[in-house]
Formats: structure tokens, sequence, C-alpha cells
């Protein structure tokens, strides 16, 4: 089954396409450019490359968040649209478990942290070393203060390795908490590989027909709750 896979939740625009035995091809870019301008030239290239038409993708896969909402839109709008013009299944796939991938076959907890600013983070826990092509998940996709989420982590007696691109400027904070369980992965665990979204959703993933798939935020963008705290004041 030859299937697409699309990512732009973060700055990092990825995608990948792959067949039944192999990866046809796999585009990744770490620099803040516009998404929404950049992304389907860079599909049509990969798949002019790869010798891919349209007419032979049977399924697409696309990171549903939590992210930066902007970039989660376009990618999840981007999915919809060809999986709904060609009739083909969508696969939603977590942000968090996409790149907790990064920490398949680690002798402990896997927790991907993801900036939401005002301290917050992003952030879900997964056994890496459990399952035999994925994380298998312990914690769901969240949006949590920092140290707050760390004191939960403490309560467990596993090392944990922080892997995502927002890892660096928190470590400090996490070694202060964790202490010597703390792991962090390297430069090739800050950012997700496309192909990974591929795995995922083929071994753990549930076909959606397009209009059924939408962003997962973790939490209400600003302009829902400036709309709902007016709603509620003219309720009042």
């Amino acid at each position: 089954m030859k299937m697409l896979a699309i990512d732009t939740s973060t700055h990092v625009l990825g995608i990948a396409l792959a067949d039944e035995q192999k990866i046809l091809g796999e585009y990744t870019t770490n620099i803040k450019k516009n998404h929404s301008v950049r992304l389907m030239p860079a599909v049509q290239s990969l798949m002019k490359e790869s010798g891919v038409v349209p007419d032979d993708l049977e399924a697409i896969a696309v990171t549903t968040g939590p992210g930066s909402y902007t970039g989660v839109r376009i990618g999840v709008t981007t999915a919809k649209s060809m999986a709904w013009a060609l009739n083909i299944p969508l696969y939603p796939v977590s942000t968090l478990q996409v790149f907790a991938q990064n920490g398949l076959g680690f002798p402990g907890l896997v927790s991907p942290l993801i900036d939401a600013r005002r301290n917050q983070v992003y952030t879900a826990a997964f056994s890496g070393s459990t399952g035999e092509n994925t994380v298998v998940r312990q914690k769901k996709d969240q949006i949590i203060l920092l140290p707050e989420w760390l004191e939960g982590l403490a309560q467990t007696q596993e090392q944990i390795l922080f892997v995502g691109e927002d890892t660096k400027t928190r470590q400090e904070l996490i070694q202060e908490q964790l202490g010597s369980r703390a792991v962090f992965a390297d430069w090739m665990g800050q950012t997700i590989r496309p192909a990974e979204i591929i795995r995922v959703a083929r071994t753990t993933g549930t076909a959606r027909e397009a209009h059924e798939v939408v962003p997962e935020y973790a939490q209400l963008a600003e302009a829902e709750k400036n709309w709902q705290k007016a709603q509620s004041g003219r309720s009042e």
C-alpha cells in the first residue's frame, strides 16, 4: 500500500512516501518558513522524484497535533483535501507519539516535549521497550505546566528519556527535579522523522474518512477561548 505522510505541526516540515516494502522518499526541513507556501510543492516534488502519481496513493497519514495551531491546521487541511479528492483513507497520528518514536527501544519512559508557552508543554509518556515497532502509550497527550509534569514523573522509578526540539532549553529544570533519572536525546532525537508517521499509522493507527479527522490541540485556541469568554459574559 503506497502511503503519503505529512507533518507540519511544528516549524519542521516533513513528508514521506512508502510502499509495503520500503521508504520511497523522505523530505525534512528544520527552518522557520511558511508551511502553507512550501508544503504542496514539496509533496509534488517528492512524488515526482519517487515516480508516484496521485492515483497511486492508497492512504495518507498526518500528524494532528498537539503543536502549533497554524501548523497543525495546514497539515490536517491539506491531508484531508487530498484524501477526499482521491477517495482514500486518512490516518490521524499524534505528533507526540511520532516524536516518542525517537526513543524506541529505550529501557524506560519516553517523554516528548513541545513548547506550549507560559511555562507549559504539550507532552505525554510512552514506554520505549514494550512494543515491537512502536512505543506504547502510558499517559495521554496533554498540556501542563512543566514543573507539575516533572513532579508526576518523579513518582515513577524509571529512567525518562526526553525527546523533542524543546528539551534543551528546559534541561536544567528537568535535571533539578529528576536528577540522574533524566536522559536527553541527542540532536537526532530533536525532530520527527516523517517515515515514522507511516510506521505508527500502519502499526497502531485507525483509518478514517477525511471528514472525520480534526486537529488535536489538547486545549482551545486563544480565539476560541476569547469567543467562549465573550459568550459567557453575554449569558450572565
